[in-house]
């Protein structure tokens, strides 16, 4: 599969390591342009490409991994969606330092919110609840192997993620549709930051 990127930070970097380590490629873009990911996509070796952010999310799965307040203006002007997938590993923080501060949703999720500004995407929330660093360890921990959440509302795009996750080694676990699973997984929500380890899966 080739994955574009909505965003090049240290999330979507993560991802592509694991993706281009299991034999998919990655198309990398962020507002910037692509002459500013060079040096990201030589790092990462073959398999990895730049483009503009509208090429990047012309593609059948693309990860949106950009900071909360940029959320909007990454996804405006976007081709029409027409069913591809957005896999939305964003959390709603308006503010990182000195402490970190959650957006007023107004009550909705953070997956509902994004799956709005994308009119025609198949979201899949993943990717968001596990801290990077920890992501970065690997999936194995203390003999176990750690889980990695996923909510969607689309069968399909849903379980594919869950393949992709179980391909780099991680337990991918279903928490339901995007008003459910996603407000649990989301930042603010009871598993969000949480380092969960499967010890029965093989």
């Amino acid at each position: 599969m080739k994955f574009g990127t909505i965003g090049a930070g240290t999330v979507a970097l993560a991802f592509a390591r694991e993706a281009l380590a299991t034999g998919h490629q990655v198309v990398l873009s962020s507002r910037r342009g692509p002459e500013s990911l060079a040096s990201k996509v030589a790092e990462l070796g073959r398999g990895a490409f730049t483009a503009t952010v509208e090429e990047a999310a012309s593609l059948d799965y693309v990860l949106l991994a950009v900071p909360w307040p940029n959320v909007e203006d990454a996804l405006r002007s976007l081709p029409a969606w027409n069913g591809r997938v957005l896999i939305d590993a964003t959390n709603p923080f308006i503010e990182y330092s000195p402490k970190l501060v959650l957006a007023d949703l107004g009550g909705k999720g953070a997956s509902e919110v994004v799956a709005g500004l994308a009119p025609g995407a198949r979201v899949v929330k993943a990717f968001n609840s596990i801290v990077t660093a920890r992501f970065n360890e690997g999936p194995i921990k203390n003999g176990g192997r750690r889980v990695i959440f996923v909510s969607g509302d689309h069968p399909e795009p849903t379980e594919f993620v869950k393949t992709v996750i179980e391909g780099f080694g991680f337990v991918p676990v279903y928490l339901g549709g995007l008003a459910t699973g996603g407000r649990l997984q989301q930042a603010g929500g009871p598993l969000a930051g949480r380092d969960l380890v499967d010890f029965g899966s093989p």
